[in-house]
């Protein structure tokens, strides 16, 4: 790494850094330069003239010298783009930096419409031109911010013709230069400001008509993309309707003329009007053909047999459990004389068949009696041999006896007994 050819205790002098940078400016010779042209200064009698070659597309200049001869060949005004051919140099003497051009070339209109359009296709291919970057503006903008010419008929266009439309709407106006050198510095440092007002929905850059080199601020790169980088939607209104710049195709809405962007910006208060009283019409119509279905409908049901003569279906339900509850009655009355007969029958045959019935006929019961006290039915003339104790039932009541003897059933000899 070489050490640096000045210190604090070997510095330069101001013409040794002032003829190093003389020397650097030398080396690259002869150059062309594209440039828009301000501030020209043609004195009569003086064989050098001097005009400043601008950037439109940033604020940089330049001065530019050359033989007065040039200009009379080559008329020059303020914002014509020039292409010039000099050699940069810088004047030890005043340290300042000028191109010395010795041919100017304006730039025509071919050249111009030749370059709008590769700038066209270079921001369409970056994809600036998409619509779906574009965004809709309100309804109605609580303020309207408007770039244009002073006291223009632009701007008298889209005033009047917003007013008229909407008479409360209100504008935020920006008076800028709309052509030439300052153009574009103006319209971006308005756009921006605009931008930056909360108040402000909707921005309109709106001009008149004018020639391909007056619209050209129109179509600059800067400008374009300020106006795709804006939060706020802007409308395009510049020239007349077979008038395209750039901003056109960048813009969210482009309008054809000033005219047509005051028409569009806000709604028209009569066609709003109108379409308040037809959707109120159409409302009221709705209500009342809803409420007469439902009339109607109220009245198809009011009309039925059971809300027409509520009564009669009970009266007929009334009946019909009334003959129920009567048949009910009888099934069950019958049911109980059917079954009381038949336990009077049961009862009559268990009479008839029990030993009461038997004694009344004129037969006894005999029961022997033990001596352990419990009387047994006698069966057999061999269970009752002689002094046996008997017990005789009958039907009125029961006999004690005892066996004196036993007889047989063949006629021998059998048990006999007395009381």
């Amino acid at each position: 790494m070489t050490e640096p050819s000045t210190s604090p205790e070997r510095p330069w002098p101001v013409r040794t850094v002032a003829r190093k940078i003389a020397d650097w400016i030398n080396r690259l010779g002869d150059i062309w330069v594209e440039g828009q042209v301000t501030q020209i200064s043609n004195r009569p009698g003086t064989g050098t003239a001097f005009l400043t070659l601008r950037d439109p597309a940033a604020d940089v200049s330049m001065t530019v010298t050359c033989a007065t001869a040039l200009l009379r060949e080559q008329p020059l005004s303020d914002g014509t783009r020039v292409i010039v051919h000099a050699r940069p140099a810088f004047f030890i003497g005043r340290g300042t930096l000028s191109l010395r051009a010795d041919e100017i070339r304006a730039v025509g209109i071919g050249e111009l419409l030749a370059r709008i359009e590769r700038l066209r296709k270079l921001l369409a291919a970056e994809g600036i031109f998409d619509p779906r970057r574009k965004r809709r503006p309100p309804f109605l903008p609580h303020t309207v911010g408007l770039v244009t010419g002073r006291a223009s008929a632009a701007e008298k266009d889209v005033l009047t013709n917003a007013r008229a439309r909407w008479p409360s709407v209100r504008f935020r106006v920006e008076n800028v230069a709309v052509q030439g050198a300052l153009a574009v510095p103006q319209l971006i440092d308005a756009l921006s400001a605009l931008d930056r007002d909360k108040n402000v929905q909707v921005i309109v850059i709106a001009r008149g008509g004018g020639s391909v080199e007056d619209l050209l601020p129109f179509s600059d790169e800067t400008l374009c993309r300020a106006v795709a980088d804006c939060r706020t939607p802007v409308l395009s209104a510049i020239g007349h309707e077979q008038d395209t710049p750039l901003l056109d195709h960048v813009a969210d809405v482009r309008c054809s003329t000033p005219t047509d962007a005051g028409k569009r910006v806000v709604p028209d208060i009569g066609e709003e009007s109108a379409r308040v009283r037809q959707l109120r019409d159409r409302a009221r119509r709705a209500l009342h053909g809803w409420v007469d279905r439902e009339r109607r409908l109220l009245d198809a049901l009011r009309s039925r047999p059971v809300l027409a003569d509520p009564i009669t279906p009970l009266e007929q339900r009334s009946a019909q459990v009334s003959a129920l509850a009567e048949r009910s009655r009888r099934a069950v009355v019958s049911r109980v004389v059917n079954e009381r007969s038949a336990l009077d029958h049961t009862k009559a045959r268990l009479t008839t068949l029990g030993p009461a019935a038997t004694l009344a006929r004129g037969y006894a019961v005999v029961q022997r009696v033990d001596q352990d006290g419990g009387p047994h039915v006698l069966r057999s003339t061999a269970e009752a041999p002689e002094g046996t104790l008997l017990r005789v039932r009958v039907s009125d009541g029961a006999v004690h006896a005892t066996v004196s003897g036993v007889t047989s059933a063949t006629g021998g000899s059998g048990a006999e007994t007395g009381a």
